[in-house]
């Protein structure tokens, strides 16, 4: 599995962790900003996910397994095959203040 993430990400398994390096490659997903109504003076934009970049893909373009950040995944269509992201929710393991150091899961496309 290829991590698509700018950093390492530990997988916690029942016979021990998995540690995947980041690869060099992040993939990316365009965002397009909209002005909103400012609200109490202080303006507002929305967003729209747009279009993913830097997923490897096989010689049919479909991608290689990868694991790709939350955001990255949101903006793929459900059901992409072979994308991953860490499940960094309730069964993720966090340190005393409270960043993730592992993942028990993985969230599919």
């Amino acid at each position: 599995m290829i991590n698509l993430t700018p950093h390492a990400i530990v997988i916690r398994r029942a016979d021990g962790d998995w540690t995947l390096p980041a690869s060099g490659t992040v993939a990316r997903v365009t965002m397009a900003e909209y002005d909103a109504p400012a609200i109490a003076g202080v303006p507002v934009v929305t967003r729209q996910a747009g279009h993913v970049t830097g997923l490897a893909r096989d010689a049919a373009g479909l991608p290689l397994p990868c694991l790709v950040s939350a955001m990255v995944l949101a903006a793929l269509p459900t059901g992409t095959p072979n994308v991953y992201a860490p499940d960094t929710g309730a069964t993720a393991i966090r340190n005393a203040a409270g960043q993730v150091v592992a993942v028990t899961r993985l969230v599919a496309a």
